[in-house]
């Protein structure tokens, strides 16, 4: 794929802020940039200390670092917003790429795609509407997502969102790109659990990231009671950062009242990106209990490190995950679904298959394959824009035949 003049700008959070969203957003300048000239514009301010009490950078890994990263935009600051869009302008790209989850940025990109509405806008939808819905929030996401000229869903869930405030919206639906990223050191399973200090005969269950109330955490929990019984010498490790200590507590409670508090334990606290690997390197099958999804970057890392995953029916989990080849589908707040699908891959010696499906899927989850999706969408607004001028010189010719 040879590198094109075409010119594109990138908005969203990259290094050094936290999360999944920034992750997403350095991957995929990179591919990018192997197709187009690519700038990354990212925030000088993302959000404010009421809504995000918590560090809302991390410095400890450069490894999604993007050099010449313009940090324009601050989200809170409406004067900063029509400053941005005049220095987006005179870049004078094709198209501008937003990646959009949460309602909060609504203002801020409503006021940046008014200012720059002859240029094509693409919203990556990694969540139509918020996990935890507020008062306003559908009417927030349809003022500023109906800007866009089109946008990529990555879930039936979101398809079936978007289509719900925007009439006939271009889109296209396609799976979340694997991370593949976090294998900084290439670890073996033995060094990543020499690293955490656990042995090599021990079976490992994986529970990573953010502690929220949606991830049905609890219903995993309640699994290992029975998980216990049927497969000897396992672990649950829940790595991942919990929102409150009121939080933290009720969880601890709920694992003293299993039978089986001593194959769990608990990693509190964000997590740097260069301690991700050994967790999954370190792991067996990753679990997923959500109540609820759209999609989910943790399935994505999983399959970075070729590692298979158990999810829940719901939102766009299953789009992800072919079911007894790359993981198993079980019905949500279930914890006899989920035991019943982990008993079934340590009883049955399922590892190195499901690791080599998980290989041969690679293509379908690859960035590659996200850029093809971006370049039709830009050669369909080329097209139209062809179409456009054409009818235009036909006008004219006919008004002056007249």
């Amino acid at each position: 794929m040879g590198k094109t003049k075409g010119k594109v700008v990138l908005i969203g959070p990259v290094y050094p802020f936290k999360g999944g969203i920034s992750h997403y957003t350095g991957l995929m300048y990179r591919a990018l940039c192997k197709t187009y000239d690519v700038t990354m514009v990212s925030y000088k301010f993302q959000y404010p200390k009421l809504l995000y009490k918590k560090e809302q950078k991390d410095y400890s890994n450069d490894s999604f670092k993007i050099d010449d990263t313009q940090y324009l935009i601050h989200t809170a600051n409406p004067l900063n917003w029509l400053c941005a869009a005049r220095k987006i302008s005179a870049m004078k790209p094709e198209m501008i790429i937003i990646q959009w989850w949460h309602p909060y940025f609504a203002p801020c990109y409503y006021m940046l795609c008014k200012c720059l509405k002859k240029v094509k806008i693409l919203f990556v939808c990694h969540n139509v509407f918020p996990h935890e819905r507020f008062p306003m929030d559908r009417m927030l996401t349809k003022t500023v997502l109906r800007q866009g000229s089109c946008h990529i869903v990555q879930s039936k869930k979101d398809a079936e969102d978007l289509q719900s405030i925007i009439a006939n919206p271009v889109f296209r639906q396609t799976v979340h790109p694997t991370y593949n990223a976090f294998r900084i050191e290439n670890m073996s399973r033995e060094e990543a659990r020499g690293k955490i200090g656990i042995g090599n005969d021990e079976k490992i269950l994986l529970f990573f990231g953010f502690v929220r109330e949606y991830k049905g955490l609890k219903y995993l929990i309640r699994a290992m009671s029975s998980i216990t019984k049927r497969v000897t010498d396992i672990k649950l490790l829940i790595v991942g950062d919990f929102s409150s200590e009121e939080s933290k507590r009720q969880y601890e409670d709920l694992i003293g009242q299993t039978g089986a508090k001593e194959h769990i334990t608990v990693y509190d606290g964000y997590i740097p990106d260069k301690e991700v690997e050994k967790f999954f390197a370190a792991s067996d099958i990753v679990v997923l209990p959500y109540v609820s999804a759209t999609q989910s970057g943790i399935a994505q890392i999983a399959y970075g490190f070729e590692k298979p995953v158990v999810v829940t029916n719901v939102g766009g989990l299953p789009d992800v995950v072919t079911d007894q080849k790359t993981g198993y589908i079980v019905e949500p707040e279930s914890a006899d679904a989920i035991a019943d699908a982990v008993i079934d891959f340590f009883e049955h010696g399922k590892s190195a298959d499901f690791a080599e499906n998980v290989r041969s899927e690679a293509y379908r989850f690859s960035w590659e394959r996200m850029v093809e999706i971006v370049e039709e969408m830009l050669a369909e607004r080329n097209m139209e824009m062809r179409q456009s001028l054409d009818r235009q010189t036909d006008r004219q010719t006919d008004r002056q035949t007249d």
